[in-house]
């Protein structure tokens, strides 16, 4: 009751920066794109903050039809396409405030991005059962905004406007990580892992276990780079080429699965389609390459961390 009622409410207080966002694009009389980029909004804050709203006080009966949701995503699918969601640069903080304040502050301001971090992993190791990973991350994030709040001095209004802008420079592609992950849980329901494994019977030789390896770990992080997330390829390449080649072989399916879920990783960071991983950071940091700036310089790391991730399977899962 308390980790359902807990979780909703972070979906809701999404759904308010949503909301936000909406009436600020409203009153922008120069936004090059104001009626569709409010509709956008409005219409991915209506989903968050209220399509599972009776979960609040504990009745999943009070909710929007999974349909209309879906017809709703449909809507901001064509809105994003037709590139009508727009940003208006015009409202950025100068340069010099920015250079500014980034002389006054200093390395403090990584002080919260660690504090969120460590704050989640203590509370869901200690409380996942009550509470939930999701809202570990959400306190964890509540009390890094307070620790920002004080080193910068900022006030709740800053804080407001500043989450507002982010999610605008991120823009559509910030709810891909939701519908990546959904369609993970499609591509399970219809069977496409039983599809990959009968299609790779055929050049995996039956009981070479380094070859099974090999193609657990390397299909897991094309998979994810296809899907954009790991928990979404997860669950059909370990039912398509992990049980069969690789837990089938004698693996310990315990340290198989979790290696063969961080290779997956590997390729999350080789993909546009991570958006969370890749496009976000170029947003905040104002990269020039918005598509792969990012990706360029992880791609030497993940092919190496792919490979470790081969060499201790067959090591450690045997």
């Amino acid at each position: 009751m308390l980790k359902d009622t807990l979780t909703e409410l972070l979906y809701v207080f999404c759904g308010i920066i949503a909301f936000y966002s909406v009436y600020v694009t409203l009153k922008d009389k120069s936004h090059p794109s104001r009626v569709p980029t409010a509709l956008f909004w409005g219409i991915l804050g209506v989903i968050f903050s209220f399509s599972r709203i009776g979960m609040l006080w504990g009745n999943k009966n009070i909710k929007i039809d999974d349909t209309v949701v879906g017809y709703l995503i449909v809507l901001l699918a064509v809105l994003s396409a037709l590139k009508l969601v727009k940003y208006n640069k015009f409202n950025e903080s100068s340069k010099e405030f920015k250079a500014e304040m980034a002389n006054k502050i200093g390395n403090k301001i990584f002080i919260p991005a660690l504090a969120l971090a460590i704050i989640a992993f203590i509370v869901a190791q200690y409380w996942t059962k009550q509470l939930g990973s999701l809202v570990a991350l959400g306190i964890a994030a509540l009390v890094a905004l307070i620790m920002a709040m004080i080193i910068t001095k900022g006030s709740t209004k800053e804080v407001a406007e500043d989450s507002r802008r982010l999610l605008e420079l991120v823009g559509p592609v910030s709810m891909l990580p939701q519908i990546l992950a959904a369609l993970g849980s499609v591509f399970t329901a219809a069977g496409v892992g039983t599809v990959i494994a009968d299609g790779i019977k055929g050049f995996v030789p039956q009981g070479n276990i380094l070859v099974g390896v090999i193609a657990y770990c390397v299909g897991m992080a094309l998979f994810t780079m296809i899907m954009g997330n790991a928990f979404a390829a997860f669950a059909v390449i370990t039912a398509g080429i992990g049980v069969p080649f690789v837990i089938a072989q004698g693996a310990n399916p315990v340290i198989a699965s979790m290696l063969g879920l961080t290779a997956g990783y590997c390729g999350t960071l080789m993909t546009p389609m991570a958006a969370n991983f890749n496009i976000v950071p170029t947003a905040i940091l104002e990269i020039k390459d918005k598509k792969y700036g990012v990706i360029k310089y992880q791609v030497p790391v993940a092919i190496t961390m792919l490979i470790i991730h081969i060499i201790l399977m067959y090591v450690w899962a045997f």
